[in-house]
């Protein structure tokens, strides 16, 4: 598999690099991830730098956000993992991942290169299912990263009680045996909203981050569900993590136009909030009034606000 470093779809001076990784029977087929970042990334521009890790059903593209970074002297990459967005090309089912745990192998290579162009300080920041998995991965021993910042992680499922006991106790059953059947499923109004196509301010690949509903699968929930009951569990993070969030929760199921443009319609901060002290000893929760679910892609001045804080936070630690 090709390796060097090609342009990105994003245009000059973005580019990407595959990186092959060991196939695994917990995502099929998948066996590679694409690492962006600018051409001039490997001049040694920066010791500084921040790796990016995108939630479920997304990829990069966020470069207003990444700019702000770059402007502060800090590098910027973004990685899709294997089975989303850049890393999904041929495969017959994006996000058909049945343990998380084997993206680790993506974020290591990925730090890898990071580490080879210099950077001696790292930033991991994950938002969503990318927050979760960047959690659990920043407990590990060898987690090789400097400082974490969470983007409205995904630390517990946004539904009724009864119904999230329903969708842990199905996801598990069907794992082994029905691991591609959709038990929910990503509603539209959320993606449509950020989308040129219905009044939103992004034109993003609707093949990689898809407006119309996308499956949640059983392997995947379950996977999700084993490491939330770790975040649940507590966790002993043993560097600087910033938890950052809307400051309320919109309706998953049928949103309003005023909670789309200024709450999370995907989680509920409220869990967040109540689960940010298990993640290790050095948390800080900061909430942004207005913010969707993607703190970064929210209006105008919140992304602004959440951007200055999240660069500003990064430099200081």
């Amino acid at each position: 598999m090709n390796t060097a470093v090609r342009p990105d779809i994003l245009g000059e001076p973005w580019v990407s690099r595959i990186l092959p990784l060991t196939p695994s029977p917990a995502a099929p087929g998948a066996d590679y991830a694409v690492l962006v970042h600018q051409r001039e990334a490997a001049s040694g521009r920066s010791t500084r730098a921040v790796l990016a890790i995108p939630g479920f059903v997304d990829y990069f593209f966020h470069t207003h956000h990444a700019q702000a970074w770059l402007d502060a002297g800090i590098e910027f990459y973004a990685l899709d993992q294997r089975g989303q967005g850049r890393a999904s090309q041929g495969l017959p089912r994006m996000e058909d991942i049945r343990d998380l745990t084997v993206r680790e192998e993506d974020i290591r290579s990925a730090l890898a290169v990071v580490r080879e162009h210099g950077h001696t300080h790292v930033t991991l920041l994950g938002h969503s299912t990318g927050g979760l998995q960047t959690a659990i991965f920043a407990n590990r021993p060898d987690h090789g990263v400097d400082a974490v910042v969470l983007n409205s992680p995904w630390l517990d499922i946004n539904r009724p009680k009864p119904l999230t006991t329903l969708v842990t106790v199905l996801s598990r059953a069907l794992s082994p045996i029905a691991p591609t059947v959709a038990l929910s499923q990503l509603g539209y109004d959320y993606p449509r909203s950020l989308h040129v196509r219905y009044g939103g301010e992004w034109d993003f690949d609707t093949d990689w981050k898809v407006l119309g509903p996308f499956p949640a699968r059983a392997g995947f929930l379950h996977a999700v569900r084993v490491l939330q009951a770790e975040v649940a569990r507590g966790l002993a993070i043993d560097v600087p993590v910033l938890v950052c969030t809307s400051d309320r929760a919109g309706d998953p199921n049928h949103p309003t136009p005023d909670e789309l443009a200024s709450a999370d319609c995907v989680l509920d901060p409220a869990d967040t909030h109540r689960l940010a002290p298990n993640l290790g000893r050095d948390i800080e929760v900061r909430v942004f009034p207005g913010g969707r679910h993607d703190l970064c892609l929210s209006v105008r001045p919140v992304r602004d606000q959440y951007t200055e804080a999240v660069v500003a936070w990064s430099l200081a630690h």
